[in-house]
């Protein structure tokens, strides 16, 4: 008989061999739970795009808000961020992802402890993390812990620091990021008069005036600074020099004021700052408005709430968790700007929305914009009224626009496709006819500032082509003829029928700067000959033309003559049909970049917008399938997690909206209503269109290998074409894509909408 010892073990045995077995049964679905449970701002890394020159910023911030809280370093970036320097403080107000000289860095705080100084405040830093509305670092120098969330218009800080009767926050109010030196550097942003003021026992205020930058308009800043305790002691300083209790301080240079805590019990000090474009008055109520309490967690909590709702507009289930988190990441890129400043309009009375910082729409009007249409319909539609807006008070929509003043004007008048594509989609609430008064004015009013606002008109509206005597002629002919192209579509949806043809007439003008020698966009004089000698492969600026004054910009004849959005069947006609025009796509894709010091990244170069739209091309000649292998790479190798996660500038976004959409499998042409279909890579996204309504795409065998189409069902029925239209995505339904690992016949048919006719087959 066996023992009781020896049968107990035995069931023992066979319970832990039974439990065994169901844990191995039960952990995919385990597995699957715990993906699940994981938020989505989770996926989100705010440190994506900090090296490799995407200069994004990775502080504390609310999707669209103005205060993003971040580190400003030593030898930083436009974002005033560099991984790899010491931490000079943190400022309230950046721009992210630009290139180009900055704007920002306000309000530098910087916590110190010990004897008191004004410079040399630089320290390592240890134990970096950041969340959506979260930063927090350990400053190893102070040994001072900082941690930063934000709501649209305050900051809030929270250190904790060691025990000292000297633990400092210093708050300068002539900060900026300024990372450009040499003989630019007076273009550079930098303050001319700023003041501050101690104006009750844990309360600081000031402001900065400053010019420079992006723009070179100045433009003033306001902040209320409130600590949660009162100072030990406190004062300002000027330039090098500390005024111990001081109350206040104005300078031309560099101007700020201290407080000082004892530690020594209570390690914790609390500081929350308001901005704002108004005045001082308007900052402090903005925090008491914004952010009455001193629970910081909690304020912390709403920021992340924020976060995740928005990033709850599209849910994805399938692929890796290395591109969960890639898109996740970029749809987060995708919500920081432009700012949302309504109420804080401080250059003329309006009761309109109000958002400033658009950067350059040249980026954002091909990805960012069209993507906001979708997820943030309001959101969108209010940015859209502010640009009206900004027209009916200063007289010019901006192409680019920061701090209160026009910025460069890189290329079109791309306000212009935003306002179509608006109208195209049925976005409501924008005054559509004084918006087209803008649009008629950049179309037929030679701009006095066309560095700045509309266009550069004498040559293009008499030779049809903006000719050499121009900087940027050749990228500017190309633009422009789809600026006049969205410019007819306006006119023809508000009933001008005469102008609609007018413009529509002028949008064939991209053929103007066409050379079919070259077999690609190149630059014309004024007597109608070409620049020569001329390769169609050439990248400008090289070292003979700077980027603002080469006939291209940043691109070449090739890059340039795939941006024909409205007319990709007239490029198909000027290179001889379907097949040369696939091959002339192949030969562009075929050549990667370089990226050496002579300025020749290749022929396609990711990095830049001028080329988002030319994988999306072949669908026009009936080869969604070479669609989708180009978009599958781009996306596997241009994108990554990481800080160098960014093949270049994320260009205030629209780096990481053309992420999304590819990951999505969809791809709009702005401006126009509708979207090609590519290569998705999730199994199932679903898109919150609001309003009750659901677009979904489905791709259930869709893997690295499984990535073209074989068929497709929208809502049921057989889809034969690459492309859907705006209304078939906006009143919901459900996309179903069967994936293989070959090409297929799929989508060949009928063709997206185009300009041109295809060209007669003449038969003898």
């Amino acid at each position: 008989m066996m023992n009781r010892r020896s049968s107990l073990s035995r069931i023992t045995a066979s319970a832990l061999l039974a439990v065994s077995m169901l844990l191995v049964w039960c952990a995919p679905a385990l597995g699957q739970a715990a993906r699940r449970a994981r938020t989505l701002a989770s996926y989100a890394d705010p440190f994506v795009g900090t090296e490799n020159g995407g200069n994004v910023v990775p502080g504390a911030q609310v999707p669209f808000g103005f205060v993003h809280a971040s580190p400003d370093t030593a030898n930083h970036n436009t974002a005033g961020y560099n991984p790899y320097e010491n931490v000079l403080g943190f400022s309230q107000t950046h721009v992210s992802g630009t290139g180009g000289a900055s704007k920002y860095g306000n309000f530098l705080t910087t916590p110190a402890v010990g004897a008191l100084r004004v410079a040399n405040l630089g320290s390592p830093k240890a134990e970096e993390t950041a969340s959506p509305g979260y930063y927090s670092v350990r400053l190893t120098r102070p040994d001072v812990k900082a941690e930063l969330t934000a709501t649209r218009l305050v900051a809030f800080h929270r250190y904790t620091f060691p025990a000292s009767k000297l633990s400092h926050l210093l708050v300068e109010a002539s900060s900026v990021v300024q990372p450009e030196r040499g003989e630019d550097a007076i273009k550079n942003p930098h303050a001319v008069d700023c003041w501050v003021r101690v104006i009750s026992p844990n309360r600081v205020e000031g402001s900065g005036n400053f010019v420079g930058g992006w723009n070179q308009s100045p433009y003033t800043v306001h902040f209320s600074a409130e600590f949660d305790r009162p100072f030990a002691t406190y004062g300002t300083w000027r330039g090098g020099r500390v005024e111990p209790g001081t109350a206040a301080a104005g300078s031309e240079g560099r101007v700020g004021a201290y407080a000082t805590f004892d530690t020594t019990t209570d390690r914790t000090v609390q500081m929350k700052i308001g901005v704002s474009f108004v005045s001082p008055e308007r900052a402090r109520a903005n925090l008491a408005r914004e952010v009455p309490g001193w629970d910081f967690d909690a304020v912390r909590r709403a920021a992340e709430a924020e976060w995740e709702s928005v990033l709850g507009k599209i849910k994805v289930e399938g692929g890796t968790e290395e591109q969960r988190e890639i898109f996740y990441t970029a749809l987060y890129h995708s919500h920081y700007m432009p700012h949302d400043l309504t109420g804080e309009n401080a250059w003329w009375v309006s009761s309109e929305p109000h958002y400033e910082d658009f950067y350059a729409i040249w980026d954002t009007f091909r990805t960012h914009f069209p993507l906001l249409t979708l997820i943030q319909p309001d959101r969108h539609r209010d940015m859209v009224r502010s640009l009206v807006d900004t027209y009916a008070h200063t007289g010019w929509m901006p192409d680019s626009r920061i701090a209160g003043a026009n910025g460069m004007t890189q290329g079109g008048s791309n306000g212009d496709v935003v306002v179509a594509d608006a109208l195209a989609k049925g976005v409501t609430g924008i005054d559509y006819a004084k918006a087209y008064e803008a649009l008629v004015k950049n179309a037929e009013v030679d701009s006095p500032r066309p560095l700045y606002e509309g266009r550069a008109l004498a040559d293009y509206k008499r030779l049809g082509y903006v000719s050499m005597n121009y900087p940027r002629s050749a990228s500017r002919t190309m633009e422009y003829a789809y600026d006049d192209f969205c410019v007819a579509q306006v006119a023809r949806a508000l009933g001008h029928t005469a102008d609609a043809e007018k413009y529509l007439a002028r949008s064939k003008n991209w053929a103007n700067v066409w050379s079919d020698e070259a077999r690609s966009a190149r630059p014309r004089r004024g007597d109608g000959t070409w620049l020569a000698p001329f390769a169609a492969s050439h990248f400008y600026p090289d070292r003979d033309f700077s980027y603002w004054d080469a006939p291209f910009y940043e691109g070449s004849g090739y890059i340039y003559g795939t941006y024909v959005p409205h007319d990709a069947q007239g490029l198909i006609n000027k290179l001889g049909g379907d097949d040369q025009f696939v091959a002339w796509l192949d030969a562009f894709f075929a050549n990667p970049p370089t990226r050496d010091p002579a300025f020749n990244p290749g022929l396609y170069n990711h990095n830049n917008e001028p080329d988002f739209l030319a994988a999306f091309l072949y669908v026009h000649a009936g080869r969604p399938d070479r669609t989708q292998e180009r978009v599958r790479r781009i996306l596997a190798t241009e994108y990554k997690t990481g800080r160098g996660g960014l093949p270049g500038n994320d260009d205030s976004g629209a780096m990481s909206s053309w992420y999304v959409w590819g990951a999505l499998g969809l791809y709009p042409n702005a401006g126009q209503p509708f979207y090609y279909v590519g290569s998705p890579v999730f199994r199932r996204a679903s898109v919150d269109l609001g309003g009750g309504r659901t677009f979904t795409v489905e791709a259930p065998e869709v893997s690295e290998t499984n990535l073209y189409v074989q068929s497709a069902t929208l809502d049921g029925r057989a889809l034969d074409r690459a492309w859907l239209r705006h209304e078939e995505i906006a009143r919901g339904g459900r996309l179903v894509l069967r994936m293989g690992a070959k090409p297929s016949p799929w989508g060949r048919g009928e063709r997206p909408p185009s300009l041109s006719p295809p060209a007669k087959t003449i038969t003898k």
